[in-house]
C-alpha cells in the first residue's frame, strides 16, 4: 500500500479518518501494519501491501 493512499481511505463504518500503524515497509510501500479508526475503535489489517477494508463482521 502506498502512503499517499491515506489521503483517500476512510473507515468503512463511520467514514472517519484512519490512523496508520506501520509494522513493515520498503522504499516504495507499506508491506504490513494496521489502519485504526479511533471513532469505531476498529483495526483494519494491511497484509502483503493490501489493506483489508471490509467491516469486521464480513472478514474471514
Amino acid at each position: 500500500m502506498k502512503k499517499n493512499l491515506m489521503e483517500i481511505l476512510a473507515c468503512p463504518i463511520c467514514k472517519g479518518d484512519l490512523i496508520l500503524n506501520i509494522e513493515k515497509e520498503d522504499a516504495n510501500e507499506i508491506i504490513s501494519g494496521t489502519l485504526y479508526c479511533p471513532k469505531c475503535k476498529e483495526y483494519y489489517p494491511i497484509e502483503e501491501g493490501i489493506p483489508n477494508m471490509l467491516p469486521p463482521d464480513l472478514r474471514e
